[in-house]
């Protein structure tokens, strides 16, 4: 049976329409639906009733008390990193396909959000363009700025019949800051319009204005020349809609929907999460102002340090892009910028190491200078940028939209201005878009030494911004300030073994004693090229054959399946087949290259089932979820018995005893552009349980069903006008009937598409360079967070990183307990457990181990967050439990071995502990 979906909740088709295809976060989604509905709700006029239209929105909206313009106006608070240009781009879209509205007047505060505004205006190929996907955005819009609005009288054949006007505010201030320079150029004359290019907006029927970072320009005096355009509404967007009075902040009165940065971290979605560090046991009382900031820059390069290796690992483990992080100083002034540059430059700093590294933003700079420094600025995400550090005075203005900033390091402010949006709005931006779990990845950095106590306090406000303090000293076990990291690849012991000098000694002489390529004397083959041939073939085939093994996941039962001679047969002749395709040049007779790939399968899969566990592949997410939709019926038509109506026009006499005139036209005025079809299936989307891209095949067998049954008694044009008469009737009863096959269950996520085994991946961990790689045995136990491990023999990876001394002696444990056959540390992406929704909550288990009965999964955690039934300790508990069951239920019927999940207490865990002692003793779950 067909069963449909539905999805959230929409203000109408055209609102469900952009937000799907531009994919708003619920945010925006949010802020469209209202702006759908405010457009409703006033009067859409050139000269509008204010009071009635304010009246119908305050009881819609009682936080909106007053347009504060001479038009409808609203505002939108959306927090730094939420996405206000996005949602800028939607109510433009939304005006455009449901109000039919060509003409808009975009205003930004300042310079950098100006050509911001235009690049993601007019531009389809950048990634932020606002329109992207939307039919009637395939041609972007025709943008127009202070610079070339005159080209509005030449024709384009390259954009959409859509105008948006981009204006610096400055650009409308002139005549009213500054009498003596006279007008505003768009105020001036122009002899190919006729008319200024200002009286040419105000008299457009349709002009729609759209204020962006409005806090700037709210209450400015000069602004009120906007007034003058009359446009149809306005809508203002900012994450601080307020303006300063004296001491006094004032709250703008036309707030319609706030979705401040308190929203967003309660949410743990869109932002990252802001962490003040402060130093252990520090007394800043102790220290000059001088000494002070030195102390802060060097724990915030520090942070910056440990980020930068984070994010590498992060980049190698997960494949994905390489974020270069930098990091902000914020100073008190010019002076004491040059002065934090001058140390940052010197020998003093790390030996110079960022002398090269570092740029002064400032007000006072000029000329080349200033403009070098801004063009480094604004490259700052790119990848051939090597600036780590920016010094700066006051914050950098809005519009400045980096999402590599993860270290902010405010000098001499207060504890209260170190926490504002606007001191740590700049580094908010996740660098992929969402989090990802990784706490590092996620975290903006906060160093302030020196107001610990008041920021505790303010870290402690529910409606703090801040709601982390951690210790710069626990970001490493010692201080290794100044050490230069390396990321370390950790690799298996099966990759490493299948290609060792050993293996490839093996390989060359097998293939020496059969290989010999054809030669000709237009191309002799000398004795290194030969070689340079043979050393490439054997790469390629075991490659082929170790990444085609791991493939076999996908046809065999059984790891132990792998060792069948039909499956083995069916591998070599898939890589002999590769390897001469690869190397036709050579002209390798078959039977040369099978003997060398017989001989290589063999000894992959001895390798493989020797030195790897086999994990099954499958995805776990023990949550259930509430699914909604409707399933497949017939519509029932019994009750739909109609005819067309007449097409009579019936009129009234407007006097006393007034006579009624009737009027049959022969001819009918066609004025539907939609089929009714079509109007129909419009309709039907406006109810709410209704999403169209999940049920549009039942909602056109439903429809077309209603047309079959009146053409059974009506012909074409009859039937067609029945439908267009009826239309909401039809939708209506339409859906009485959907919602009697509507179903709302709850349903468990069980495991899908078992496989019995999968590669086991690469680990990465971060190390100071000059750090030598320790053994697990004979080094000590303490401080083992910045070291790499190895000396291991039953382990699955030649090294290892350890979270905790605890788990770095359970290592010790497995390597010399005698009933311990095979252990792995597992990469991040090793397993597809999900404790909660979303990658944030992806679970990865400390260890896998191997018995001769059975495989377990172990995490080791303190003892006292067991005592304490940690939530998330034990919510990860669950879902562990969950996979293992899940997989000894299939490895029960495919020759595999059960397994368990044992949570082990630190405080139970010594170098003399058996594996035994250890599950036996494991915590309840």
């Amino acid at each position: 049976m067909t069963e449909y979906k539905v999805a959230k909740v929409f203000y109408n088709p055209d609102v469900k329409y952009i937000a799907n295809t531009l994919s708003l976060r619920p945010p925006q989604l949010d802020s469209l639906n209202i702006f759908a509905e405010f457009c409703d709700l006033i009067s859409f006029s050139k000269t509008p009733n204010l009071v009635e239209d304010l009246e119908r929105v305050h009881s819609k909206y009682n936080t909106v008390t007053s347009f504060e313009r001479d038009f409808p106006s609203i505002c939108f608070n959306l927090a730094t990193g939420i996405g206000k240009t996005r949602l800028m781009g939607a109510c433009i879209a939304y005006l455009y396909y449901a109000k039919n509205v060509k003409n808009f007047f975009v205003m930004a505060p300042n310079l950098t959000i100006y050509d911001k505004l235009k690049r993601d205006l007019s531009n389809p190929s950048s990634p932020k363009y606002m329109f992207k996907g939307l039919d009637k955005f395939v041609d972007p819009p025709r943008v127009l700025t202070g610079d070339n609005y005159l080209d509005l009288c030449s024709p384009s054949l390259t954009h959409s019949d859509v105008v948006v006007n981009v204006f610096n505010i400055s650009k409308l201030n002139t005549d009213s800051k500054d009498s003596k320079r006279g007008q505003a150029r768009i105020k001036r004359l122009s002899e190919i319009l006729g008319e200024s290019y200002f009286d040419y907006l105000k008299n457009l029927p349709d002009l729609c204005i759209f204020m962006d970072e409005s806090h700037h320009y709210h209450a400015d005096k000069s602004f009120n020349v906007i007034n003058d355009l009359h446009p149809l509404l306005g809508v203002e967007l900012t994450a601080t809609p307020q303006i300063q009075k004296k001491s006094k902040a004032v709250p703008f009165k036309n707030i319609i929907y706030e979705y401040t940065l308190a929203h967003a971290l309660n949410d743990g979605k869109y932002v990252k999460v802001p962490t003040v560090f402060t130093r252990r046991d520090f007394k800043p009382e102790q220290y000059t102002e001088e000494q002070l900031d030195r102390e802060k820059l060097l724990d915030g390069v520090r942070l910056h340090e440990k980020t930068k290796s984070d994010l590498d690992i992060y980049s190698r483990t997960y494949g994905k892009k390489l974020i270069k992080p930098f990091m902000l100083v914020v100073a008190k002034d010019t002076d004491h910028s040059k002065q934090i540059l001058d140390y940052i430059t010197s020998n003093d700093f790390f030996g110079g190491c960022y002398r090269h590294k570092v740029i002064e933003i400032n007000s006072n700079q000029s000329g080349v200078e200033k403009d070098y420094n801004i063009q480094q600025l604004l490259k700052l995400e790119d990848d051939d940028n090597k600036i780590e550090i920016v010094i700066h005075v006051n914050m950098l203005k809005e519009g400045w939209d980096v999402s590599n900033l993860f270290t902010i390091v405010p000098l001499r402010a207060s504890a209260s201005a170190t926490l504002t949006e606007q001191t740590i709005g700049r580094g908010l931006r996740l660098p992929y878009g969402e989090r990802t779990g990784i706490e590092a990845v996620d975290r903006l950095s906060i160093v302030s030494h020196d107001k610990y106590q008041k920021i505790i306090d303010l870290a402690n406000d529910p409606n703090s911004l801040v709601r982390k303090v951690r210790f710069v000293d626990d970001v490493e076990d010692e201080d290794n300030s100044g050490k230069e990291r390396e990321t370390v690849e950790m690799p298996s012991t099966f990759s490493q073994a299948i290609s060792s000098d050993d293996n490839k000694q093996k390989y060359e002489e097998l293939l020496s004693s059969t290989f010999s390529p054809i030669q000709t004397e237009a191309s002799e083959i000398d004795s290194a090229s030969l070689g340079e041939a043979k050393s490439a073939i054997i790469d390629f085939v075991t490659d082929s054959v170790s990444n085609a093994t791991i493939g076999l996941s996908n046809k065999v039962e059984s790891f132990n399946d792998l060792k069948n001679q039909p499956v083995q047969s069916e591998l070599v002749g898939t890589v002999v087949e590769a390897t001469i395709n690869r190397f036709e040049q050579l002209q390798i007779e078959e039977e040369v290259i099978k003997e060398l790939v017989e001989t290589i399968v063999v000894d992959t899969i001895q390798l493989l089932t020797d030195k790897v566990i086999p994990i099954p592949r499958v995805v776990v997410q023990p949550h259930t979820e509430v699914e909604c939709g409707f399933y497949d019926f017939d519509l029932d038509t019994s009750a739909m018995k109609w005819h067309p109506s007449k097409d009579t026009l019936l009129g009234q006499e407007l006097r006393e005893d007034g006579n009624q005139v009737i009027f049959e036209s022969e001819l009918r005025a066609e004025t539907a552009t939609e089929t009714p079809e079509n109007e129909i299936i419009k309709r039907l989307m406006q109810f709410d349980n209704i999403n169209y891209f999940q049920c549009k095949d039942l909602l056109y067998k439903l429809v077309n069903s209603a047309k079959e049954h009146f053409l059974s008694y009506l012909n074409e044009d009859a039937a067609r006008r029945v439908m267009q008469e009826r239309q909401k009737t039809l939708a209506e009863m339409i859906h009485s009937q959907m919602n009697e096959h509507f179903y709302k269950e709850k349903v468990d996520f069980q495991a899908e598409s078992i496989r019995p085994f999968t590669k086991i991946e690469t680990c990465y961990g971060g190390k100071f360079k000059a750090d030598e790689i320790f053994d697990l045995i004979k080094s000590s136990d303490d401080a083992v967070k910045t070291k790499v491990y190895s000396g291991f023999k039953k382990a699955c990876h030649t090294l290892y990183k350890f979270d905790s001394s605890p788990e770095k002696v359970f290592a010790v444990v497995l390597e010399t307990d005698p009933k311990v056959e095979k252990w792995l540390r597992p990469a991040p992406k090793q397993f597809n457990i999900y404790w909660g929704p979303g990658e944030e909550h992806r679970y990865e288990p400390d260890f896998v181990v191997e018995t001769s009965e059975k495989i377990y999964m172990i995490e080791v955690k303190r003892h006292d967050q067991i005592e304490k039934h940690d939530e998330e300790v034990f919510k990860k508990a669950e879902a562990g439990i969950e996979y293992c069951r899940t997989v000894s239920e299939w490895n029960k019927t495919h020759n595999g071995k059960p397994w368990e999940y044992a949570l082990l207490p630190d405080n139970e865990i010594k170098r003399t502990s058996s594996f035994d002692f250890l599950i036996a003793n494991r915590a309840k779950c």
